[in-house]
């Protein structure tokens, strides 16, 4: 069971729930009733502010969003390096994934929202996690924005993205950029080729102009309006063709 509901704030306005497994649930009402939801799962720096501002912007579009903090088991950390947060991604199991994401359907499911109208949007490491978790669970659309773990396993035992992508279970829609270092062309192709190979409909978009995290906070360097915009636009037409 849940912990009760603290008072309710302004619409949008993301507030805490706990899972569960006890992971730290940021939740994201929409103004009316919603019928269809999104679990949002974060980049390696954690439940960022510019991760909880996502959650608004879907609870905006009518959306009831969820968003674990998945490095709920570790010392809470404010570092912004990538090699800081290292040790905290690292610390990621498949069983632990399994339990927030859990944690976080339980939660949408305890709403009267079916898994067929649960998405899944992931930022960077999200992004993988996102890939990886649409072919295992019954959500009805996933989305992933530069999500690396393509050739190799960003973890040991969560298999890479193209292993996962031919089982794909619900519809999957990726977001690259083309000058991200982290993540080659060549590599978002093979990736392309491997999910067509999926029992459901899957495309890719990329970017020429942007590189890695070009649509996660506007307030960043990465940060690419125009291709963001697009990404933006077609993530949501993606679940709201999916999902509604």
């Amino acid at each position: 069971m849940l912990d009760a509901a603290p008072n309710r704030p302004a619409a949008g306005a993301p507030m805490l729930e706990i899972g569960a497994h006890g992971a730290p649930l940021r939740v994201a009402t929409p103004s009316r009733t919603a019928t269809a939801a999104v679990v949002v799962l974060h980049e390696i720096y954690g439940l960022v502010p510019a991760i909880e501002a996502v959650t608004a912007k879907l609870a905006a579009q009518g959306y009831l969003c969820v968003a674990p903090e998945l490095y709920h088991r570790c010392a809470r950390t404010s570092a912004r390096s990538v090699a800081a947060t290292r040790p905290l991604e690292s610390s990621l199991t498949a069983a632990t994934l399994g339990e927030d994401l859990a944690d976080a359907l339980g939660y949408l499911a305890d709403r009267d929202i079916p898994a067929a109208s649960v998405g899944l949007l992931g930022f960077s490491m999200g992004g993988t996690i996102a890939l990886w978790a649409a072919a295992r669970m019954p959500v009805g659309a996933a989305v992933t924005f530069y999500g690396g773990g393509i050739d190799a396993p960003r973890w040991p035992d969560v298999e890479a993205g193209l292993l996962s992508a031919p089982r794909l279970r619900a519809p999957w829609f990726g977001v690259y950029g083309d000058r991200d270092r982290a993540i080659p062309v060549a590599a978002v192709e093979r990736l392309r080729a491997a999910a067509e190979q999926a029992p459901v409909v899957t495309a890719i978009s990329r970017y020429p102009q942007a590189g890695h995290a070009f649509a996660t906070d506007p307030a960043s360097r990465s940060y690419r309006s125009d291709a963001a915009r697009d990404a933006w636009a077609r993530a949501l037409g993606w679940f709201d063709a999916h999902l509604r």
